[in-house]
């Protein structure tokens, strides 16, 4: 089982990119699909949640109505729209996957089992 993340790149301040995180070893509909991101110096952070079968869509605060989080269960792939993108927004975009977290658990990245190995994103100004 293995999630691999890709997509991540420089941008501009103001631009946006895709995040990609293909699994593999076993089908991911009913698993909730997370991503963090951890900028240097800081700890990692919530970012967004799908739930089992994209039943619901979990946000963090910092980057509601400028994300969005989606997954294609056919491709047993999950994806990060990243729109309007901040300084601020630099930092290693991790996925997650874990079949057992309820909604109120999602934004702890320790309840997690599965991790792919994470994608550079830079914004420059």
């Amino acid at each position: 089982v293995q999630l691999q993340a890709s997509g991540g790149g420089l941008v501009q301040a103001g631009g946006s990119l895709r995040l990609s995180c293909a699994a593999s070893g076993r089908t991911f509909r009913n698993a909730v699909m997370g991503w963090f991101r951890q900028a240097p110096g800081k700890e990692r952070e919530f970012v967004a949640a799908s739930m089992r079968n994209a039943a619901n869509t979990i946000y963090a605060d910092s980057v509601k109505g400028r994300f969005v989080i989606s997954r294609d269960n056919a491709k047993n792939t999950v994806y990060l729209q990243m729109n309007s993108l901040k300084l601020e927004d630099t930092a290693v975009y991790y996925c997650a996957a874990d079949f057992n977290l309820i909604q109120s658990s999602v934004r702890t990245s320790r309840m997690y089992k599965l991790w792919g190995q994470g994608t550079l994103v830079t914004v420059s100004s």
